[in-house]
């Protein structure tokens, strides 16, 4: 078994966590409702994880997320994960929503139909609700259909997709189901 290490680490929404390995992140958890409450999740996630300070490579992904979260231009969609522990249908996902850049979104049928899938919206809601990659898969770009923000798995559920995608400078169109760049 592939020895999996964690840090916590500040951001401008809270405390976050982020868990590695040898082919690369394994989780990352959005703030909690606390330091304890937060590294517990990470330690319910990755079972056998370690706390240990952050090697350079993965340093930088955490100084990208940062920037992301306070409303910079940031491409993390070239993050390695390691999705050994994922799903087909959930990888699959994954990889369609990590090409959703900042500000913009799709719906849970759009995601669908680019899977081939297209009566799958339900099962695309499913697997983004158990995304353990948070920010990296940027779930909270993905809406309902008809505009609607749809859930959000993360503590403050649809309050705290809002305000990510309010940092990342998405709004509301009002005729369509996408969020446009403002």
């Amino acid at each position: 078994m592939t020895a999996h290490e964690f840090t916590l680490f500040d951001t401008p929404i809270g405390q976050c966590g982020i868990a590695w390995g040898a082919k690369g992140l394994v989780a990352v958890q959005l703030p909690e409702r606390s330091e304890r409450a937060t590294r517990a999740r990470i330690l319910r996630l990755v079972p056998g994880v370690r706390e240990a300070p952050p090697p350079p490579d993965v340093q930088v992904i955490l100084d990208g997320i940062r920037a992301l979260l306070r409303g910079q231009p940031v491409d993390l969609s070239g993050v390695a994960l390691d999705m050994s522990r994922v799903p087909d249908f959930d990888r699959r996902v994954y990889e369609v929503a990590r090409t959703i850049p900042p500000g913009a979104t799709l719906s849970y049928g759009e995601i669908a139909s680019r899977l081939g899938a297209r009566d799958a919206a339900r099962d695309v809601g499913s697997a983004l609700g158990r995304n353990p990659f948070a920010i990296i898969v940027p779930c909270h770009r993905v809406v309902a259909a008809g505009g609607k923000l749809g859930g959000f798995s993360a503590r403050g559920g649809v309050t705290t997709k809002l305000r990510l995608l309010s940092i990342e400078g998405a709004s509301l169109n009002g005729t369509r189901s996408l969020f446009d760049r403002a």
